[in-house]
């Protein structure tokens, strides 16, 4: 009985220790094992540039449901995920301004990930006037530097 008590202090004493650490040690190790820094953008050449093919700028399309393609000069596409020189995956901006460009681009139905490496996809939007704008992503949907943007265009909806 007694050797069984021992083998079990002795299995359990590293927990234990563990448990006794401060929290304000644990805190302090967490923030100098995570830097608080912004993560590294994948570089792009200057004279890449994304550019929506369709729609075109001023288009006036009859219900909500439509095509966007997607085009890239001078870059190429590779899906989220895989790293390779000159290469990244396309965003659509939808009504709204370019995010920050130091910081993965978000993910909500104003931003549109294409992270499979799509070129076209089919949307749907309400009737009225939208804006579209293309932002490449590298692999971790950060984008590049500098960046990779199309012109924002602007599109009715009837």
């Amino acid at each position: 009985m007694i050797v069984r008590i021992a083998a079990l202090l002795l299995t359990c004493a590293p927990a234990l220790a563990v448990v006794a650490i401060p929290a304000t040690v644990q805190a302090q190790d967490a923030a100098t094992v995570q830097p608080d820094t912004p993560p590294k953008r994948g570089q792009a050449p200057k004279d890449a540039r994304a550019y929506i093919i369709w729609p075109p700028n001023g288009a006036v399309i009859d219900g909500g449901k439509l095509w966007v393609r997607m085009g890239l000069q001078n870059f190429g596409v590779a899906p989220a995920g895989v790293r390779r020189d000159n290469t990244g995956h396309h965003h659509l901006i939808i009504d709204r301004d370019l995010p920050p460009l130091d910081e993965p681009i978000p993910n909500d139905k104003n931003h549109l990930h294409f992270g499979g490496g799509q070129t076209e996809a089919r949307i749907e939007l309400p009737p009225g006037t939208h804006t579209l704008q293309m932002l490449i992503g590298d692999a971790d949907h950060v984008p590049h530097d500098p960046p990779v943007t199309s012109p924002k265009i602007t599109i009715t909806v009837r």
